[in-house]
């Protein structure tokens, strides 16, 4: 096996999340291909910000044209599987190449963004919205 840093010829797994998305991440020695719940990146994710933020990761740690990424998402709306995906692809560079943490630590792609829809509470309209006064 090659050095602990750097893997080569490897498989790396990793999982990412945001909200109620959960995004399971393969990356493996390629030509730069990502491919998410079987299609092509553009495919899945037609805006360009959703893209921007799915391949930032690897742009940060200029690994583009290396690897190629599997990605299996489920739950969750369009915005906030874009998130799980660009944690998981974070994730698994770190297993890729430990040397990659502090570079991806300062653009804020390890921390995982843990706000989610707050829970409704009994006797309240919503999570912390009460009952309207009415005088009759």
């Amino acid at each position: 096996m090659a050095d602990k840093a750097t893997k080569t010829g490897t498989m790396e797994r990793a999982v990412g999340r945001r909200k109620t998305a959960a995004a399971r991440v393969r990356l493996m020695p390629g030509k730069g291909i990502i491919t998410i719940n079987g299609r092509p990146l553009e495919d899945y994710f037609p805006l360009s910000v959703w893209q921007e933020k799915v391949v930032a990761p690897l742009a940060v740690a200029n690994r583009e044209k290396e690897l190629d990424v599997t990605v299996r998402v489920a739950g969750g709306g369009v915005s906030g599987q874009a998130d799980a995906v660009r944690h998981g692809i974070a994730r698994a560079l770190i297993k890729w190449n430990e040397d990659l943490r502090p570079v991806l630590r300062a653009e804020g792609l390890l921390t995982r963004d843990q706000r989610a829809k707050e829970r409704k509470k009994p006797g309240l309209h919503r999570a912390r919205r009460g009952h309207q006064w009415r005088k009759r």
